[in-house]
């Protein structure tokens, strides 16, 4: 019975992004629920998977929303202008911009708890700016802050303008159904503000957990800060995901702290809830799978694998973010001329491809362009037009039929046309930029990394293949990703000084190299998980070299005319007998020991049966069980009791790295993710694309020179 019921949950939980798009439309519409749409995926004819906005029940109430940066964020990752018109919002602003007085209008506030924020509503209360003040923050609002705000409204005596206040737990930014990243903490640039290339101690350096965590300069206090922060945003997915997880993490590392003061985190609510016999904060609690249905939560540390952040990656979206400015599911193009595009869900071709290796992407280019030609043709044939744009000038005596049928299938067929010349754009731009750096020769030699001589690195170091030109950046990554790979006995200490030498010949900063080089020396980072070269092999999955390249040529034709030097061919020839292994990147290999025991491997299984074990709703009698139903493995707690006895398997999972998360990993994690059946949601402290990892590992460098 259990079983049967825990499949039908599963067959019907939403994804952490849809979640959290159902919690801020209901935001949205005055803390009204939606009306629930039966499939909060629709997909269309073409497969293409978009999110759906659930229609609101009744006539929607016009109101103002405000924001300020932080939340607006959060707001565009998930939502568009379209999205917000549909539940009400005629006009959305920023908290602290001038605003003018709307006195006959609602106002709805998604902001984030800070004293600043809190003062400038008291302003707004004052100045009656608006009809009703329905007041949503961000995460929970600090008693102080609060006591503060209930001050200003008694003082005003505003407090009939004030209708809702509420804590909505939404910290989070989810770009993709199954990734996410916290929000930075007020005092830092927020993701949609544009950096510059920063120096060691630039104000615009993005704010970075691992820097925090790492810095010889960061004092006890900004850890605990930082713990806190992250184990706050952290709670805040949970709440959202409505699911009380079991949680592991390693022992003795950032990991264990945050995963402690989450644990507490949600103990804190459940008894709040149950004492004050207030709603649960856990949707599930209500539904009566409160446990059967638990996923796990692994919190993982950064410093378990530093080789996919730095890695040149061969998928789509791996490629979007480290050749192309990529922030908030906006891709900026600068060549030729300086194009935004939003890729998002709703996106058919981004939702299908963003994870496929980048030829294969080129063919499906090609693929749905002729699709769309042949449906354009098809209209025009039926319409007696020459040009789909033509169907306005159509003879209004003409067969009725053809004519609706033209009219409705229009807008379809030139929203495809605008992501299909979308993908183009950026896939020339991606092009551009293999060809420019040598991309695949990059990619091809740290596939097999661990294989390459300090000679053979040297060479490539000196003279890159064909045409290419990698940047000191690329080479500097190369180096580490080498680094990080082999075993200390595959170097001398002359080696590494001429690596140095050639690096900074190059013109690259080498104090990147030399935080790496003593974090290995204090850590012995070569320990098997935080090895590039020990991923494990997933039995039965190699698949011919044909599949990845395959349609390299459609591509060709496609770019030949925008490049017209082409040279495809020799672009595709120096990768062809490199192809990516079908092997578990380090956290893909724990994850896979946690959710799936059986198909994992005695290695990763010793690892894993070390890592706590934190279950929020047992009791804190150690010897008391699981609080699973139908599990009675000793150990509960706080990690009490033997490893082997709490291996259990998991249908879903959230994986979830401090210290900041990648695409590569990401696409790894996604792809066993498929393979198996299991449904993870990958996230971290910040997304960081190589390049700004880099600049990480630089200013660490400087800072403890």
């Amino acid at each position: 019975m259990a079983s049967t019921a825990l499949k039908q949950a599963s067959a019907t939980s939403p994804t952490l992004q849809e979640s959290q798009t159902a919690a801020l439309l209901t935001l949205l519409n005055l803390n009204n629920p939606v009306e629930p749409s039966s499939n909060p995926i629709q997909t269309s004819a073409k497969g293409a998977s978009a999110l759906k906005v659930p229609a609101p029940s009744g006539p929607p109430v016009w109101k103002v929303l405000v924001l300020d940066q932080y939340t607006k964020d959060v707001l565009a990752t998930v939502l568009r202008v379209q999205d917000l018109r549909d539940v009400g919002v005629t006009l959305h602003v920023q908290l602290h911009s001038n605003r003018p007085p709307l006195p006959d209008v609602p106002a709805v506030y998604f902001v984030s708890p800070t004293l600043t924020n809190i003062r400038r509503i008291a302003q707004d209360l004052e100045k009656g700016l608006y009809e009703s003040f329905h007041l949503n923050f961000v995460e929970p609002l600090p008693r102080a802050l609060l006591e503060e705000l209930a001050a200003a409204v008694a003082r005003e005596g505003t407090g009939e303008l004030v209708e809702q206040v509420l804590d909505q737990y939404l910290s989070f930014i989810a770009p993709s159904p199954s990734l996410f990243s916290l929000l930075p903490p007020p005092n830092a640039a927020p993701a949609s503000t544009p950096n510059a290339t920063p120096g060691p101690s630039a104000p615009s350096l993005p704010h970075s957990t691992y820097a925090v965590l790492n810095s010889p300069a960061s004092t006890e206090q900004q850890i605990e800060e930082e713990i806190e922060r992250v184990a706050s945003g952290l709670f805040s997915v949970v709440v959202t995901m409505g699911h009380v997880p079991i949680i592991r993490a390693p022992r003795g590392m950032a990991a264990e702290m945050v995963a402690k003061k989450l644990e507490q985190k949600i103990r804190d609510a459940i008894l709040s809830s149950a004492r004050s016999h207030t709603p649960s904060l856990f949707a599930q609690d209500a539904s009566g799978l409160s446990n059967l249905q638990r996923p796990l939560l692994l919190i993982l540390d950064r410093n378990i694998d530093l080789v996919p952040m730095l890695s040149h990656g061969w998928t789509y979206q791996a490629l979007a973010s480290d050749c192309l400015e990529m922030k908030l599911n906006r891709v900026v193009v600068t060549h030729p001329q300086k194009r935004s595009y939003d890729l998002d869900s709703k996106d058919f071709f981004w939702a299908k491809n963003a994870a496929n290796p980048f030829p294969q992407v080129a063919e499906d280019i090609d693929t749905e362009l002729n699709r769309y030609k042949q449906d354009a043709a098809e209209i025009t044939r039926s319409t007696g037009v020459s040009d789909v744009n033509d169907i306005a000038q159509m003879d209004l005596s003409a067969n009725a039929a053809h004519l609706k049928t033209a009219i409705t299938a229009l807008p379809e067929l030139t929203a495809r046309k605008a992501v299909l010349d979308t993908h183009m754009n950026i896939a020339t731009a991606l092009l551009e930029e293999i060809k420019k750096r040598g991309l695949d020769e990059l990619f091809s030699t740290e596939e097999a990394i661990s294989k390459q001589t300090v000679q053979a690195l040297l060479e490539f170091l000196r003279n890159p293949k064909a045409e290419a030109h990698p940047t000191a950046v690329d080479k500097l990554r190369l180096v580490l990703v080498w680094y990080l790979s082999v075993p200390e006995s595959a170097y001398s200490r002359e080696d590494i000084a001429e690596l140095e030498k050639e690096l900074r010949a190059a013109g690259a900063d080498v104090a990147a190299f030399d935080y790496v080089r003593r974090t290995r020396e204090i850590s012995k980072m070569t320990a098997p998980s935080a090895l590039g070269g020990s991923s494990t092999p997933v039995p039965g999955t190699s698949t011919p070299g044909g599949e990845l390249f395959k349609g390299f040529s459609a591509l060709g034709i496609k770019f030949t005319d925008r490049l017209k030097d082409g040279g495809l061919e020799n672009l595709i020839s120096g990768v062809k007998n490199f192809l990516p292994a079908n092997k578990l990147l380090p956290v893909t290999r724990l994850t896979e020991a946690l959710m799936d025991p059986s198909a994992a491997s005695n290695q990763s299984l010793q690892e894993t049966d070390d890592y706590i074990f934190l279950d929020p709703r047992a009791p804190r009698n150690p010897n008391a069980g699981l609080g699973i139903s139908g599990v009675g493995a000793p150990g509960g707690g706080a990690g009490g009791g033997s490893g082997r006895a709490r291996r259990m398997a998991f249908s879903e999972g959230v994986v979830f790295v401090v210290g900041g998360a990648g695409y590569v990993e990401y696409g790894n994690l996604e792809e066993w993710a498929k393979k198996t059946g299991k449904r993870v949601a990958y996230g971290g402290t910040e997304i960081v694309d190589p390049g700004g990892f880099v600049r990480v590992l630089e200013s660490l460098g400087k800072a403890s020179a």
